[in-house]
């Protein structure tokens, strides 16, 4: 069934018109839908929306999506998720945006690089077994979701996830974004590793209960964070040296690492080891519960040894961690105090995208504030959410 939707804008003499369409997805084409979301990709143009009915008894529709227009996936069901058995392939395209909310699904892939522009995929409030979008001029935004293995992607933002592990690859990207790497507020087991040459990255306010941070690549000259992170190697999953950051540039590869107000708990020998020179990283207000030993970090100061508690259930830090972090005012937390070293700490906050009273409610996936504001200056704020 495709119902039209008209938008009419009227502009003195001039009147120009677009449309779009809603086009549905039910078990067994009820009420004259589409039985497969396949069918209705195919009946679809640019800018339409499908949305799909979860079937009964969290029954799956059984079928292999080619996504090759910029379509909107949502569920017909409030807070239900429909569930696909089989993959979701995104057809690259200069131009084209595909979003897809509420899935539950094998993976999402896109299947190749984008010539003269970029593709954009958003997935919202989905369960995956794997997400790769590490291809050329691609962006990826993925928020609220749970990805059970490996989660790869070149370029775009990460926020509130609960992930298996995070890999920014590089791409050879000749039609480059204009803005940076973000991975923000997620709860990831397996590690993050950043791989990417392009762009300037942001690590902020993640909690890794298992794992360490790895960075093998940087944007040369770039300035990058690695800040109010909870970083937990006493379980596993640490660098050689045991280490909650590992730094590894090659040759020819600059750039600068601020590592700030982050929980780094180790179980072996260093807290950060920089195999050399190329990176000029600063480590400042970071806490340990053991001495904080590190390796060719260029500048530091007010790293300590501090008596705390990670919880893994609450995804919190409790102790010595409260207020003692930058004293700087653009680290400042959400309450106007103190930053406090770990997740909950600066403007980046987790209870940014995990709000304690969230509920079904709509959820914010990217907030973009300024850390510090000056008397007399304008004060730009953006944001944007996504209903469950």
């Amino acid at each position: 069934m495709k119902k039209r939707l008209l938008f009419i804008a009227i502009a003195g003499l001039f009147t120009s018109m677009a449309s779009a369409a809603d086009l549905y997805v039910r078990e067994n084409g009820a009420n004259g839908a589409y039985s497969t979301v396949s069918a209705a990709i195919t009946a679809a143009a640019n800018g339409d929306r499908i949305i799909i009915k979860p079937k009964n008894g969290a029954a799956a529709y059984v079928e292999n999506l080619t996504v090759n227009k910029s379509l909107t996936f949502v569920s017909e069901t409030t807070y239900q998720k429909y569930k696909l058995q089989g993959t979701i392939v995104v057809t690259p395209l200069a131009g084209r945006v595909v979003t897809i909310h509420n899935a539950d699904a094998s993976s999402i892939t896109i299947s190749g690089a984008t010539t003269g522009g970029r593709t954009t995929l958003n997935v919202f409030n989905s369960i995956l077994s794997f997400f790769d979008a590490v291809q050329i001029n691609a962006t990826a935004n993925l928020s609220g979701c749970t990805v059970q293995n490996e989660t790869n992607f070149s370029h775009g933002k990460f926020t509130g996830n609960i992930l298996g592990s995070i890999y920014v690859g590089h791409t050879v990207d000749t039609s480059l974004a204009t803005d940076d790497v973000e991975i923000i507020a997620n709860i990831v087991t397996y590690g993050i590793s950043n791989g990417q040459k392009n762009y300037t990255f942001k690590i902020l306010n993640n909690f890794l209960p298992q794992s360490s941070i790895n960075i093998w690549s940087v944007k040369n000259g770039s300035t990058n964070e690695i800040t109010n992170n909870v970083v937990d190697t006493n379980n596993g999953g640490s660098g050689q040296f045991g280490e909650c950051i590992t730094i590894n540039l090659e040759t020819g590869n600059t750039g600068n690492i601020s590592i700030y107000n982050n929980i780094l708990a180790y179980g072996n020998d260093y807290i950060i080891y920089n195999y050399n020179s190329n990176a000029t990283v600063s480590a400042y207000y970071n806490m340990s519960g053991v001495p904080f030993i590190v390796n060719n970090v260029a500048n530091q100061g007010s790293n300590i040894l501090g008596d705390f508690l990670i919880n893994p259930n609450s995804h919190s830090v409790s102790g010595a961690n409260v207020n003692a972090g930058s004293p700087a005012v653009e680290y400042t937390d959400l309450n106007l105090t103190r930053n406090d070293i770990g997740n909950l700490g600066g403007s980046n906050s987790w209870s940014n995208y995990w709000p304690a009273d969230g509920g079904n409610r709509a959820q914010i996936n990217y907030l973009n504030v300024p850390r510090r504001i000056t008397t007399g200056a304008t004060l730009n704020v953006s944001g944007s959410g996504f209903s469950k």
